[in-house]
């Protein structure tokens, strides 16, 4: 049996409806909990998307501490980092004026995704309108949950 706790869940997705009624009860597999938690993040109103990015930092910045959220986090950007400065400057740009035409940070499941691949998909999604882009950034929350719920809980069951 999975039995998350309220705290670990917001680890993976800092909106605390969700984790309020994921930490409700146990689970008997891990597809049991990640269905429960695609279900219970379909829709994240604007104010909740808000609410989770408030725990993610810009992409390409470090985020200390030494809690579960700073952890996952260097971890999933680690992996697209690069020594490259122009491709570091490029990122900076984008990451400001994606936040000047959206008001929010920019944010995407990191993991698995080289920096190229990165910047790449900030440049395509500057040309979203601004619905098109909150359900993108929804659906990036919601598999940055789920890999982090993955990596919380992979191994009960």
């Amino acid at each position: 049996m999975i039995e998350p706790t309220r705290e670990e869940l917001l680890a993976c997705l800092h909106v605390e409806r969700w984790a309020d009624a994921l930490a409700a009860r146990a689970y008997a597999t891990m597809l049991e909990l990640e269905r429960a938690a695609v279900a219970a993040a379909t829709p994240l109103s604007p104010a909740e998307i808000d609410e989770a990015l408030a725990a993610h930092p810009r992409i390409g910045d470090r985020r200390d501490g030494d809690d579960a959220e700073a952890r996952f986090s260097r971890e999933e950007q680690s992996a697209s980092a690069s020594a490259d400065q122009a491709l570091a400057a490029r990122l900076a740009a984008l990451n400001a004026e994606y936040e000047e035409r959206f008001g929010r940070v920019f944010v995407i499941r990191a993991a698995g995704r080289s920096r190229e691949e990165i910047v790449a998909e900030l440049e395509r999604r500057l040309d979203n309108e601004p619905g098109v882009e909150l359900a993108e950034v929804a659906d990036q929350l919601r598999g940055i949950a789920l890999l982090r719920l993955r990596a919380t809980y992979g191994g009960e069951s």
